[in-house]
């Protein structure tokens, strides 16, 4: 009589010879997205560490980070240099690292929402085509509600979606998803996608002497962003006194 087959054979993680082609080796396209504040920066120079240390080596890629420089820069304090997206061909960009002897193992890419979409299967075909890992962090929605085109193609293309689950709270205490557009006290509900700054109040902006779009900074034309949840978004109610305090903090 023939010997059943073994039972645990089937849980063996060991491809079996024939097989291996049905497991190729790929690398993955990740999007990790929330609203501001949520701590996605920080999240990624995170990651960007905890590769470094086990000996892979990365590129830092951001466009449009709030400083106006090329870094990627937490609201704690933690920044790095990057290399800033224009309307690179990020295939070059790795290509590059290549011809001068340096590998590249994974990238990290900030405020992935300012990606083209054409960017985004870029680097979907160095995820599969030369197995580099491709971590995006950013925006889904603009202060319209409305998807990033960049976002949009993450969220068809990535082979994992993660929302952060660091909360960031509406100032009625609902957790807040939208990111408003303020200027002197009024939600905006038109302009141009990409007008990058911060999420500080009109006074703080006011007292801290920065510029919007090279106006000089008054209250009345300072742009900040405050997160808001639907319903607030939708009435465009930023919360009481909100000349004097702006979203209000709970520390």
């Amino acid at each position: 009589m023939d010997a059943l087959p073994d039972p645990t054979d089937a849980l063996s993680a060991v491809p079996v010879a024939g097989s291996r082609r049905s497991t190729p080796v790929v690398g993955h396209l990740k999007f990790f997205f929330g609203p501001m504040d949520c701590g996605k920066s920080t999240l990624a120079l995170q990651i960007d560490h905890n590769n470094s240390r086990q000996g892979r080596r990365g590129l830092l890629l951001v466009r449009h980070d709030r400083s106006g420089r090329p870094q990627i820069s937490s609201r704690i304090g933690i920044t790095r240099e990057a290399a800033e997206i224009r309307d690179d061909d990020l295939r070059r960009l790795v290509r590059a690292e290549w011809a001068e002897g340096r590998r590249v193992d994974y990238l990290i890419v900030d405020e992935a929402q300012f990606l083209t979409p054409g960017q985004v299967e870029q680097l979907a075909e160095l995820a599969d085509d030369v197995q580099v890992d491709v971590y995006c962090f950013g925006l889904a929605t603009d202060f319209r509600g409305e998807m990033f085109p960049g976002s949009q193609r993450l969220f068809e293309l990535a082979d994992e979606l993660k929302a952060i689950q660091v909360e960031v709270l509406c100032w009625c205490g609902v957790p807040g998803r939208f990111n408003a557009r303020v200027r002197a006290g009024q939600v905006i509900r038109a302009g141009d996608t990409v007008l990058v700054a911060d999420t500080a109040t009109d006074t703080e902006q006011h007292r801290s002497g920065t510029e919007s779009n090279g106006v000089g900074d008054t209250t009345e034309t300072t742009v900040r962003y405050q997160v808001l949840c639907r319903r607030h978004f939708r009435l465009g109610d930023l919360g009481p006194d909100v000349a004097q305090s702006g979203q209000l903090r709970l520390a």
